[in-house]
C-alpha cells in the first residue's frame, strides 16, 4: 500500500499530488521547486540559491519519511537554462558527497512559477 508523506518543512503541493509517496522500501519525492516553505517565495533569484532550496526541500521530505540523502538512488534535475548546469552541480555536490545517486539533468522550456530548477528524487532503504 502506498503511504503519502507530508512535512511542513517543505512547500505544500500546488496540485493533486503528494510531497512524496512511500511504496514498500522506496520513497518517491515529487519535484521540488525552490520555494521556502516559511515564506512561500523563492529562496533567491540565482541558480545556486534556488538549487540549495530545492534540495533542502527534498532533504526535509526524506527526513519526514525516515530517509537521508545517502538513501537517494536517483534524481532528476530540470533546469530552465542548461547554462546553469555547472552552478547547479556545485550546490548539488554539497548534498550528495559520499554516495552520489544516478541522475538525469536537462533543460525544459518552462518550470512552474518561473523557477530556474526543479528536483525530484527516488530513495531506497
Amino acid at each position: 500500500m502506498n503511504k503519502p508523506i507530508h512535512t511542513e518543512h517543505a512547500p505544500e503541493a500546488i496540485g493533486p499530488y503528494s510531497q512524496a509517496v512511500q511504496a514498500g522500501n522506496l520513497l518517491f519525492v515529487s519535484g521540488q521547486l525552490p520555494i521556502d516553505p516559511a515564506t512561500g517565495a523563492f529562496a533567491g533569484e540565482d541558480i545556486a540559491s534556488q538549487t540549495r532550496q530545492a534540495l533542502t526541500n527534498v532533504e526535509n521530505i526524506l527526513k519526514a519519511a525516515g530517509y537521508t540523502c545517502a538513501d537517494v538512488a536517483k534524481t532528476t534535475v530540470l533546469l530552465a537554462d542548461i547554462g546553469d548546469f555547472a552552478a547547479m552541480n556545485a550546490v548539488y555536490g554539497e548534498f550528495f558527497r559520499s554516495s552520489c545517486p544516478a541522475r538525469a539533468a536537462f533543460a525544459v522550456k518552462d518550470l512552474p512559477r518561473g523557477a530556474l530548477v526543479e528536483i525530484e528524487a527516488i530513495a531506497s532503504k
